[in-house]
């Protein structure tokens, strides 16, 4: 599966330039949180560098991670479109470096874009499909086959060749950001991961997962 294209890669050099010229370039450390769940949608952020979860409060309190993005991902842009609160916050997993725009600003640049504005729906409208199409998946998957299943995604998304016949997972995720991506305990994500090690499927270290037999975890996941 080819990675997805975010907001960047639809844009032609004059979009790009333009869009930079009304943002504000800003860096943030690993931990900060760059936008935050029930916020006045009031500013997108273009990411340039680095990786960000996508996080909201579970019913008990605890962090349900919904996604993961990199590098040229537009952030916020959902609750830009129907002006609700935010449903869920921004959280950088490394340190970053975006463009932040204000929303009136984005907006005007949307209105005078319609090219944009319609490969942005599109976009959000291929997000929805494979999430839902995820969710399926996920309810007739045990444990084991989620962290399978999100671990062929960090792959296909986010993954590049190791130089020995594996796939390095660029995203510095922890073991507690896997469980709360897959829906299980964290104590169930360790065993898993520990199965998977001894299967040879793959190798971890700190904040640090190389995929050695992807085809395994692609079956292993359904």
């Amino acid at each position: 599966m080819p990675a997805p294209v975010d907001f960047l890669g639809l844009l032609d050099d004059r979009e790009r330039s333009d869009l930079e010229a009304i943002g504000t370039r800003r860096h943030a450390p690993r931990g900060q949180a760059l936008l935050a769940e029930g916020q006045v949608p009031d500013r997108v952020i273009l990411l340039r560098h680095g990786f960000v979860k996508v996080v909201a409060a579970g019913a008990e309190g605890q962090e349900v991670v919904l996604a993961f993005r990199g590098p040229g991902a537009l952030l916020g842009e959902q609750a830009l479109m129907d002006g609700a609160p935010r449903a869920a916050g921004v959280v950088a997993v490394e340190p970053v470096e975006m463009l932040v725009v204000a929303a009136s600003s984005f907006r005007q640049y949307l209105d005078e874009r319609p090219r944009i504005c319609m490969a942005l729906v599109a976009l959000l409208s291929r997000r929805l499909r494979d999430s839902d199409r995820r969710l399926v998946q996920f309810a007739t998957s045990d444990a084991l086959g989620r962290v399978a299943s999100r671990l062929v995604q960090l792959c296909d998304e986010h993954g590049s060749p190791d130089g020995g016949g594996g796939i390095h997972i660029e995203l510095p995720l922890t073991q507690e950001d896997l469980a709360g991506w897959t829906g299980a305990s964290l104590e169930a994500t360790v065993r898993a991961l520990r199965q998977m090690r001894d299967l040879h499927w793959l190798t971890t270290g700190r904040r640090s997962i190389t995929v050695q037999d992807v085809d395994a975890l692609r079956q292993r996941a359904g």
